[in-house]
């Protein structure tokens, strides 16, 4: 399913253009604020929306090995492991060094601004440790690893998921909209929880009817079906920027329009599989570059452009931008050659060594 390496490659990239927007965003005019957030242009750097698409694809592509005939949770374990420490162990060496190399003020930061509020300005022992096991709850050193702490918590429980999944099969769609008020719920309660599990849940649903998903995607539509049915997701996605002139994000409303943000996720990996000409798209070379990088460019691009702004200012955020972004997918390309990829060989091999007995059926 290459298109869904390209939608992963695209989500990465969405969120990187997101982190330079926050850099950007203390000096935009309110109006120009307001027409990029609060428009169908957010697509462009929907970042929290596009970690949703990645715990969804998550949820999807790590359930569907397990439903195959021969799957070890023995080698699961050790595999999946290490497979996300690794790279994780090395961005956090990566994002140390630049605070090192570069000194912060966040003094020199807009007040309450992204760059002032999840940037460390130095690193302790405590808080290198913290952040390397993912055992905290609060991200400085390297500000995307909170995500990878739910996907760490998604793949440690993975046989809860798939054992909910398989138990209310027959019922997945019912079950599949139960998640959805989970959702808002945990919007509406500031309960994390609530907000991200059910959404890895709604991909782990989709992997135990995958055939019946591949039937349903496949049947002949109107030809204007996939572009509008693509274009609700992305509303439910953004729902609630779009719905930002008459709803507070604090608002009962505005956390309503929030908590949609999930299913839309969901349904534009459905997109994903069932348009033609999207999918087409997300073959391409480009999406699917980024998608074979997109782990180590989620890695590193904070710790570059978070740097370039410590060291130019923050107020020359186009500068930041126009040689962070490049940096960051340069860089990216190292860290998946040099970390990345060894680190899957690593985990394989962790895998490869559980005995043959050991690997059952599920």
């Amino acid at each position: 399913m290459r298109s869904l390496d390209g939608v992963r490659g695209a989500a990465a990239a969405v969120v990187l253009v997101y982190h330079c927007s926050l850099i950007a965003m203390p000096h935009l005019d309110d109006a120009v604020a307001a027409w990029l957030t609060q428009t169908p242009a957010k697509i462009l750097f929907a970042g929290t929306e596009a970690v949703l698409v990645f715990f969804v694809l998550s949820g999807f592509v790590v359930a569907l090995p397990v439903l195959r005939d021969g799957f070890s949770w023995l080698r699961y374990y050790p595999t999946r492991i290490l497979r996300l420490y690794l790279p994780v162990w090395a961005s956090v060496v990566l994002a140390t060094g630049l605070i090192a190399l570069v000194p912060r003020d966040p003094a020199t930061m807009p007040d309450d601004s992204w760059m002032q509020n999840t940037q460390a300005a130095t690193v302790t022992w405590s808080s290198f440790f913290d952040e390397a096991l993912l055992t905290t709850t609060s991200y400085d050193i390297n500000n995307v690893l909170w995500s990878l702490r739910w996907e760490l918590i998604f793949s440690l429980g993975l046989p809860v998921f798939i054992g909910v999944a398989i138990v209310v099969r027959r019922h997945a769609l019912i079950a599949a909209i139960g998640c959805c008020p989970l959702t808002v719920a945990g919007r509406m309660i500031d309960a994390e929880p609530l907000v991200y599990l059910p959404v890895f849940l709604l991909g782990t649903l989709m992997a135990v009817r995958f055939d019946d998903l591949l039937a349903w995607v496949r049947r002949p539509r109107h030809p204007a079906f996939w572009p509008t049915f693509t274009g609700g997701a992305l509303a439910l996605l953004m729902a609630s920027w779009l719905t930002r002139p008459v709803a507070a994000p604090d608002s009962l409303l505005g956390r309503t329009m929030w908590g949609l943000a999930g299913i839309g996720a969901v349904l534009v990996i459905v997109a994903t599989l069932g348009w033609p000409r999207l999918r087409t798209a997300l073959e391409g070379r480009v999406p699917q570059w980024l998608g074979r990088t997109s782990y180590s460019l989620y890695l590193v691009h904070v710790p570059v452009i978070a740097t370039l702004a410590y060291l130019w200012g923050n107020d020359r955020w186009p500068l930041v931008m126009i040689v962070g972004i490049p940096t960051s997918l340069v860089l990216a390309a190292v860290f998946h050659r040099v970390v990345e990829a060894p680190s899957q060989r690593i985990a394989r091999m962790a895998g490869g060594a559980v005995p043959r007995r050991a690997r059952s059926r599920i």
